[in-house]
């Protein structure tokens, strides 16, 4: 799960709401000593496990045990980042490193850190990610733990790997692998191998990223099926860039069997990618033209259970907030109904005194003003937060609309880059047999030239444009609508081009999805701007862009 901020519970609030969370949300309840379950029930069910630790995270604030009450906080955070809600996961580690950081408990801050450094650097945060690497080492470097400097080490590594600067990210994993080889860590030392392999593999030092995967995969614990599969993977793609490509077939298929056998669609979904790139580079197109199809199909499922899965969280999440304004709503009206049952005693008391005692009618009077503006002055605050409510509210639904226009953006940005490949496919089999028509041989000459012609339909009658152009329109509403009425002289062919124009894809993807050559985009591009009117030096692409 390589998706974005929706929204964040206050936290002035949070320990109230769950308190009351078996009464609205009791259909997501579990029971507090459930976290066997956490990593079910995160897998498959993130919406009942964030009510799940929220309610576990409200009896430990209750009971006054902050160490519990961290390691809840930072489940929380976890269970956020993990399905992409990067800014509330660092809000919730934060909240359990400021408890941590109370209770002084330094090994668990530290590891605390490594998490929240890990977080801050998938939100785009290095700055933010290098200061809690660092304090991490320092705290590790205090207390001697060799694990925990590994982890950091490993952390630190990864963070340069993927800023580029390689011989500092190999410094760093070599000064992990030196920690775990000193304690019995066959998960952490393989995770180290597995970096410094890619390390070599990024420098294209592929002997030594063969030998450095080969050891990791020697290490790694046989429960863990997923990083083997993963280290197989590996290993094929360096048979693959050194031109071994029948090992480098071996190995992809003993990694897709290996994740049909564990149910795992996102290794055996990179397994038919590169099975397809594999047969590719060995010129059988049919092959690869079926693993890529495959691996499209398989995207598309991973794709719809992820978004179903991420949905249901947010809907969650939403309700959560959604009570809780209620509960402020009705805490509001109970603390009115006691002003004014407290102002209906008072006045009654004030009679009964004026009665008694004639002297103190004008200090019961000074009283009773005192108390109506203390009223007042509450209504006028429950108002106040009424508002705020509704205005949340709003700010909820705008941030939904534009997680709906982003998730359009993916779908549409998936579509195309489908049919890209396919065209690509199909215009690699076009070139071989047009290749095949240059030859002498006539009695094949007219089948392959019926089969070439077949081939060229396909570019501009494959049925997929209707579905991008369904998904374009969902992202882009108004846009061909505005373009046709604005220039009802333009062909289907240009409006398709204007919408690919509007996309800002670039020359080579846009000829391939429309199947022609460069010369006859020029060609079209040339014939659009003639019938727009641009002037010349205008940028047509810009012009769409502002359509």
């Amino acid at each position: 799960m390589r998706c974005r901020e929706f929204f964040y519970l206050q936290w002035s609030c949070t320990i109230r709401l769950v308190c009351l969370i078996g009464v609205f949300v009791s259909v997501y309840a579990l029971p507090v000593n459930a976290q066997s379950r956490d990593k079910e029930l995160s897998a498959e069910y993130p919406d009942k496990q964030y009510v799940n630790l929220l309610k576990q995270a409200s009896q430990s604030s209750l009971r006054g045990d902050r160490l519990a009450q961290a390691d809840q906080q930072q489940r929380i955070g976890l269970l956020l980042y993990h399905e992409g809600n990067y800014a509330a996961g660092i809000r919730y580690l934060l909240l359990a490193q400021s408890l941590l950081r109370q209770a002084k408990q330094t090994d668990r801050l530290a590891a605390n850190l490594n998490e929240l450094g890990t977080v801050y650097y998938y939100n785009r945060q290095a700055g933010l990610a290098r200061r809690q690497f660092n304090e991490a080492l320092t705290i590790y470097r205090r207390t001697g733990s060799r694990q925990g400097l590994a982890q950091t080490y490993g952390n630190i590594g990864h963070l340069y790997e993927k800023e580029g600067d390689l011989p500092t990210a190999l410094h760093y994993q070599r000064l992990a692998l030196t920690q775990y080889r000193g304690i019995n860590q066959p998960a952490g030392l393989a995770a180290i191998y597995e970096n410094l392999g890619s390390i070599y593999e990024d420098q294209n030092r592929y002997d030594s990223a063969r030998t450095y995967y080969r050891a990791a995969l020697a290490v790694v614990p046989k429960a863990d099926r997923n990083s083997q599969i993963g280290l197989i993977n590996n290993l094929g793609d360096i048979q693959r860039k050194t031109g071994h490509y029948q090992q480098a077939l071996a190995y992809y298929r003993q990694c897709a069997r290996q994740s049909r056998h564990v149910a795992d669609k996102y290794q055996l979904n990179g397994a038919y990618r590169d099975l397809g790139k594999t047969f590719q580079l060995l010129q059988q197109h049919d092959s690869a033209y079926h693993y890529f199809e495959a691996s499209h199909d398989l995207t598309d499922t991973i794709y719809a259970a992820e978004t179903n899965r991420q949905i249901a969280l947010m809907q969650t999440l939403y309700d959560v907030e959604r009570k809780n304004n209620q509960i402020t709503e009705l805490n509001a009206r109970q603390q009115l109904n006691t002003l004014i049952t407290g102002g209906t005693v008072a006045g009654l008391l004030l009679v009964g005194g004026l009665a008694v005692v004639i002297i103190s009618r004008q200090r019961l009077k000074i009283r009773a003003e005192a108390a109506r503006s203390q009223q007042a002055a509450q209504i006028y605050q429950t108002q106040r937060e009424l508002m705020q409510a509704e205005l949340t509210n709003k700010q909820l639904s705008e941030e939904n609309l534009r997680y709906q226009l982003q998730l359009n953006g993916q779908q549409l940005t998936s579509h195309t880059l489908h049919l890209i490949q396919k065209n690509q496919v199909l215009d690699e089999l076009r070139a071989d047999l047009t290749t095949l028509l240059n030859d002498d041989k006539r009695d094949q000459r007219r089948q392959l030239k019926q089969v070439v012609q077949k081939i060229g339909q396909s570019f501009s009658h494959d049925k997929n444009w209707d579905d991008f152009r369904a998904t374009f329109d969902q992202v882009h509403p108004q846009f061909l609508a505005d373009l046709t009425s604005q220039y009802p002289t333009l062909t289907s062919a240009e409006r398709r081009l204007a919408a690919l124009l509007r996309m800002n894809m670039t020359s080579g993807d846009t000829a391939t999805l429309l199947g022609i050559s460069a010369d006859s985009l020029r060609v079209s591009r040339y014939r659009l701007r003639k019938k727009l009117g641009l002037a010349e030096g205008e940028s047509l692409t810009a012009f769409m862009q502002r359509l």
